[in-house]
């Protein structure tokens, strides 16, 4: 039940990565919620190294969690390229 959660929250966090940064991306659902999982985590990573937050802080948790999918997502629109239609 554990994996459905985290699941469900980073297609939530990666599709809220998507309506902050809009633009055509080359990936679907699941792309979204991977962005958003591993987005999530680099996050929370991120702002526990910095210091800004402790585990059970929870608004805190989905602040760096967005930051971090944000971050992803832009990482992985360079990685893939602008694809022009002709």
């Amino acid at each position: 039940m554990g994996f459905l959660m985290f699941a469900l929250f980073g297609l939530v966090i990666g599709a809220l990565a998507k309506f902050i940064m809009p633009g055509r991306d080359p990936g679907g659902m699941i792309v979204t919620a991977i962005i958003g999982m591993v987005g999530s985590m680099l996050g929370a990573f991120l702002g526990r190294a910095m210091g800004m937050y402790t585990y059970n802080t929870q608004a805190a948790g989905w602040v760096m969690s967005l930051l971090g999918a944000v971050l992803l997502l832009s990482i992985y629109r360079v990685a893939t390229g602008q694809r022009v239609a002709t």
